[in-house]
């Protein structure tokens, strides 16, 4: 970005504030107006100042100082909300305090991003903190947007109210965790992940068996999980170990193909190497084929680390005992609950991701020697 559009932008994102000072604050009243408060005014001022600051600067700080006046913004908006005739009649000036602040907080990011450190350390802390502030402030416009507008609860809750929700309802959480997730994901998981693994490796090892394995399995991984659980629920009974059936069923698949694909993947040359030191099929397997196929491993794990998580909580809308994440979805759905079935999309989203994380950092620790790491 170059400096005239930092400079235009702060501008605008300075012009919008002060726009605010002289707009209603609700659409019930004109008599409703920043100056009326000189706390707000104070803090109006102050963001605007700041968002210049950060326009014109060309140092590192001003990044800071275009945070400081962003953190200002939001709060005032926040603040604003709690003030009574300003939720669900946010007037034109609330609006215009909010555009100023997205605008400073786009080019924030935007600087931050464009920064390129030269110590790792440094790096890797940019490449952390710049999504956390872009995941904040799009988790701030849901607020305000929810809150301004006035939209029921029933239709799409705060995530002020999620949170309430969430924090107050940490032992039903945890139960629905252990059953759904401790049980039931990771049970299927390392039963189809190591299933798919095995006969991978008996397929390369026996080529007629690769031949009538890959339509099969390609047949099974087509089926449907709606279609898959009620007959799981049938076999394994209403409890977890149909979830993990499940579970077990659709990972199968991606690791079979993806191993496959690995253990195909050694070179020639390494392979008459190995063959001109009389190296057995178990040698060649355990030190060419097997590190060879890692990188496609890992690749499956990481995939069927989310589809693990999908199929269990969709199993357990066809059976299950009063407790999992699907079971509690579906029923607060039917109550028109939809902070608690927003507290359980929380839960497993983080869930999830932190199972994708710990496959990723256990694959970034096997396979380091990986040419794809080395760059």
């Amino acid at each position: 970005m170059t400096a005239r559009w930092q400079r235009t932008i702060a501008g605008l994102a300075a012009l919008a504030l002060l726009a605010a000072i002289l707009l209603p604050l609700s659409s019930d009243g004109p008599e409703n107006r920043l100056p009326a408060n000189s706390a707000l005014l104070t803090l109006t001022f102050s963001a605007a100042l700041l968002f210049l600051c950060a326009g014109w600067m060309t140092s590192p700080a001003a990044i800071g100082l275009g945070l400081a006046g962003v953190l200002l913004g939001c709060g005032e908006a926040l603040l604003l909300l709690g003030k009574p005739g300003i939720a669900g009649q946010a007037g034109p000036a609330f609006w215009a305090l909010v555009i100023g602040t997205w605008l400073a907080a786009g080019l924030c990011v935007t600087r931050l991003a464009a920064i390129k450190p030269t110590r790792p350390a440094a790096r890797r802390a940019l490449d952390l903190l710049v999504p956390l502030l872009f995941g904040a402030f799009v988790l701030y416009l849901w607020e305000v947007a929810v809150r301004g507008f006035g939209v029921p609860a029933v239709l799409m809750p705060a995530p002020s109210a999620i949170m309430a929700r969430l924090a107050g309802s940490l032992p039903v959480l945890g139960e629905d965790f252990i059953q759904t997730f401790v049980r039931g994901v990771l049970t299927g998981y390392a039963i189809g992940c190591s299933a798919g693994l095995i006969v991978a490796i008996l397929a390369h090892r026996f080529a007629f068996l690769g031949r009538g394995l890959l339509p099969l399995g390609n047949f099974i991984s087509a089926l449907p999980i709606v279609g898959i659980a009620p007959i799981m629920v049938m076999w394994f009974g209403f409890d977890w170990p149909s979830k993990a059936a499940v579970v077990a069923v659709i990972t199968f698949f991606p690791m079979l193909v993806n191993a496959l694909a690995g253990l195909s993947a050694a070179g020639a040359i390494e392979r008459d190497l190995m063959r001109s030191y009389g190296s057995t099929y178990r040698q060649t397997l355990t030190r060419l084929y097997l590190p060879a196929a890692m990188p496609f491993i890992f690749n499956a794990m990481k995939i069927n680390s989310t589809l693990a998580l999908i199929g269990a909580i969709v199993a357990e809308f066809f059976g299950t005992p009063t407790r999992g994440m699907g079971f509690r979805i579906s029923i607060e759905v039917a109550r028109m609950s939809l902070d608690m079935v927003w507290a359980e999309i929380t839960l497993a989203a983080l869930a999830g991701m932190a199972f994708y994380g710990v496959v990723a950092l256990v694959e970034r620790a096997t396979t380091f020697w990986h040419p794809s790491y080395r760059t």
